[in-house]
Parts: C-alpha cells; structure tokens; sequence
C-alpha cells in the first residue's frame, strides 16, 4: 500500500531512501533535507515508528514497502521514480544472519536485483546507491582493505552483502547505469540499535557512572574493528552520486582500535577506569581474525574529496554522553 502526499512533488531534487528507519537512514535524511531535496523514506507495511528517523517525521514523504517481497518493493520506487535512490534497508545484526540465511540472502541480495531492475525498467537516469559491508572480504589477504581486495566472506550476511556488491558492477557495467556500491566498514553512533558492542559499553559506562549498574560482560578485548561516524559515512554516499559516473568506494576511518581501545574511551568519558568494570566472559569470545578488518579509503579521498570529520574518541565521547542523557531522564535514575 501506498501511502499519501506523494502527488505535486518536484521533478528534481527527488530523494527515496529504503531503509529510513535506521541510523543511516536518519543521518542521510538530514543531510538531504537540509541540501534541498524532497525526500521521501520506504518503510514497513504498517510500522507505528521511523525509529531513527521519527523526529523528521513532519519533513518526510512516507512510502510502504518490503524487502521480501519484490512487488511491493517495485511499487514503492514507482510511486517516487527518484532522482536519487538510496537502497540502506538491510539485516545488519551479523550474528542473526546464522540463525536464517535463506533469508537473510533474500532481504540483502534478492532486494538490492529488485531495486536495480525497477530502476533500469523505469528510469535509468536515476541513480544508485547501494550499502554494502566491510565484510564482504572476511579473512582479506591484506588489511587495510582496498576495493580490489580480494574477497572472502565468512558468514552468511558477508556473502549476501558480496552478492548485492557484485550486482551493482554488473549491472552498471552492462547497462551503464549510475550505480555505486559502498564498501562500509563499522560506523556508529547514538541512533545504534543496543545490541551492537558499541553501544553496549557506552551505555553501560554511563550507568555504571550514574550507580544504575555494576559491570559488562564482553567477548574478546582484542577484536579489532574500524570504526567511524554514520553521518560522516552518509555524507560519502550523497557525494558519491554527485559523481560522472557510478563507483565502488571503500568508507571507513582508516584506523583499526581494539575493543579494550573503544571501553577506555568511553569509560574515561565519565572518569571511571573501564577494566575495574568488565568482566570477560569466554563464551562470548570468537575466533581471532587472521587480519584486521580496516578499510583503505584513500579512493574516496581521491576521487571524492571525501574524509572522516568526527574522530573515534569524538564519536565515542557523543554517545556516551547521549546513554547519559537517556538514563538520566528515567524515574529511576532521578
């Protein structure tokens, strides 16, 4: 079903973002709202919330549509016919990928050939951009990562993420559409749903701060991962359809940090020492990766003017003191 306020829209300037729920989809959003663009957000069939997204809500055009099913998904670029399409919608929970990887395939690969097609059938003028992972290269060869690195995923969300990539230079390659692929690497912030490490230890740092709790149990302290900003990883996807042509970019910081590295940061946000608080517990800890998973993105930097403008202490510092903000607003907490 097709939501209203879709008619009278301009014909330029015409944003349609999948996945606008999510973190990226809320960082990107804002980054087009405020260049002008009439942006329009896919959603769930009869989702009550945005999510990240819910504060732009007034500024938004809404349209329904899933990733599982390709006519519906069809229907929803029809409805928009973008200059502009940003396919973010995806499982991103790693470990989830394992309990359902039909699925999971389905929702990633099936739906970025869906969106490609619509495009290619519809208007071949509107361009692409489709999030891809870091972890499309899995045990890489080499590290950092360069976007001809070669790949080797080693789950199943690595390999669906590998499938869309590849999909987005076939297609581009044999119809010449404008299609680009990012290559993200880690990329946090605030809006990260709680599940993800990085929230888990900036809020826990914040209630422990606040007496709300004790510790965290946490796998490995060694896990290397590069991460960064999602709205500066956002801005890269705007510049990288203002471009001639459609491209694979690498996104990311540059820089690996441990998992030890990221818990200092944040517990040091609130003047507390992060290993009086964490406890290790072994079942939690995986296989050590044979190299670092960090992206070069010197690509970007070349040919997009593009680099990173928060930094990783930054970027740990804003969400702690956003966890600290959220707890202290609860009765519990006052």
């Amino acid at each position: 079903m097709i939501l209203p306020k879709l008619r009278g829209m301009p014909q330029s300037g015409r944003a349609l973002i999948t996945g606008i729920s999510g973190q990226d989809g809320s960082f990107l959003a804002e980054l087009l709202l405020e260049k002008g663009y009439e942006v329009t957000g896919m959603q769930h069939s009869g989702a009550a919330s945005l999510g990240a997204s819910e504060h732009l809500r007034d500024r938004l055009e809404i349209v329904e549509g899933e990733l599982l099913e390709p006519a519906s998904l069809r229907a929803a670029i029809e409805a928009v016919v973008p200059d502009e399409l940003y396919h973010l919608a995806a499982p991103t929970f790693v470990p989830d990928s394992w309990e359902d990887p039909a699925g999971t395939t389905t929702a990633i690969a099936s739906a970025t050939g869906c969106v490609l097609q619509t495009v290619r059938q519809l208007d071949p003028s509107t361009r692409v951009f489709v999030s891809s992972s870091g972890a499309i290269f899995g045990e890489a060869p080499e590290t950092p990562q360069n976007e001809l690195t070669r790949t080797h995923p080693t789950n199943p969300y690595g390999i669906a993420k590998l499938a869309g990539h590849q999909l987005v230079g076939a297609l581009r390659e044999h119809y010449g559409l404008h299609a680009s692929s990012g290559i993200i690497y880690n990329h946090e912030s605030e809006r990260r749903p709680e599940q993800f490490v990085t929230r888990r230890i900036t809020r826990a740092a914040a209630a422990i701060s606040l007496g709300l709790e004790s510790e965290i149990t946490l796998g490995s302290l060694d896990a290397v991962r590069d991460w960064s900003f999602a709205g500066d990883i956002m801005r890269a996807a705007w510049l990288m359809l203002q471009q001639p042509e459609g491209g694979d970019y690498v996104l990311g910081s540059g820089v690996g940090h441990t998992v030890a590295e990221l818990a200092d940061v944040a517990f040091a946000c609130v003047g507390l020492e992060a290993e009086r608080h964490i406890r290790v517990d072994d079942a939690l800890v995986r296989k050590a990766e044979s190299t670092p998973s960090i992206g070069d993105t010197s690509k970007a930097g070349r040919e997009l003017g593009w680099e990173p403008e928060v930094s990783f202490e930054a970027l740990i510092e804003r969400m702690v003191r956003a966890d600290l903000r959220s707890l202290e607003a609860l009765p519990s907490a006052g």
